[in-house]
């Protein structure tokens, strides 16, 4: 996640001050990339030393406002152009964890399986209550539109990944399963003990149709949605 870029594109918007800046931030990703202001500040400094951001003078209750420069701008556009780098994937613990627990003693590859699946449906059902809160909130339209929209984008991204997971979730069982049915018959030793095939993952709920009953509150440790307090 590039916090710098983000800052930038609030900033393009106007001058604003560190904590002002956090506020925005989160509003606009629903809190799911959490900022503290010491990460802010720290952030625009850097910034500031690189010629994107300057210092424009105080607001009426004293906070150093910053204001984005020419060079700031060019660097955003090209960040708005440019794709996410793809060749270099960031770490992900979950398959870290099952590559690690492939044949490791004592481990059941398949409880561990099991155990993020039950994870990964749940935060799918949290995601599409979420989901259907954020589309009452784009079409019933006010000041925070924009902040609406950019967390209803954030939202389905964060569905669609999970659906994602889930599915690689049942192929790591269905491949594991395969192979321990070949070494068997092979007489080799299994290495990746595993049990009877789960039931497959249930799909993501679909978004409940809008209506002018509240969606149900999202359970604890989801996103918290556009003007919600910060995590």
């Amino acid at each position: 996640m590039s916090i710098r870029h983000g800052l930038l594109a609030l900033l393009e918007r106007g001058p604003r001050y560190g904590s002002q800046l956090r506020t925005e931030f989160e509003s606009r990703t629903g809190s799911t990339w959490p900022l503290n202001v010491g990460q802010v500040y720290t952030t625009l400094n850097r910034l500031e030393r690189d010629g994107m951001v300057a210092q424009g003078g105080e607001d009426a209750a004293g906070h150093t406002l910053y204001a984005i420069t020419d060079s700031g701008r060019a660097e955003l556009r090209t960040w708005f152009e440019k794709p996410v780098d793809r060749t270099s994937p960031a770490r992900d613990e979950l398959a870290i964890k099952l590559a690690m627990a492939v044949g490791a003693p004592g481990v059941d590859i398949r409880d561990v399986i099991q155990s993020q699946r039950r994870h990964t449906v749940k935060a799918m059902q949290d995601y599409t209550r979420l989901k259907a809160r954020a589309l009452l909130a784009v079409e019933g339209g006010g000041a925070r539109e924009r902040d609406d929209v950019a967390w209803l984008l954030v939202l389905e991204q964060l569905i669609f990944q999970t659906e994602a997971e889930a599915r690689w979730l049942d192929h790591c069982e269905s491949r594991l399963i395969r192979l321990s049915a070949t070494a068997a018959a092979a007489g080799s030793p299994v290495t990746a003990p595993v049990g009877p095939t789960a039931p497959s993952t249930p799909t993501a709920p679909t978004a409940p149709a809008v209506s002018n009953t509240p969606a149900a509150p999202a359970a604890s440790g989801a996103p918290a949605g556009p003007g919600s307090p910060a995590s």
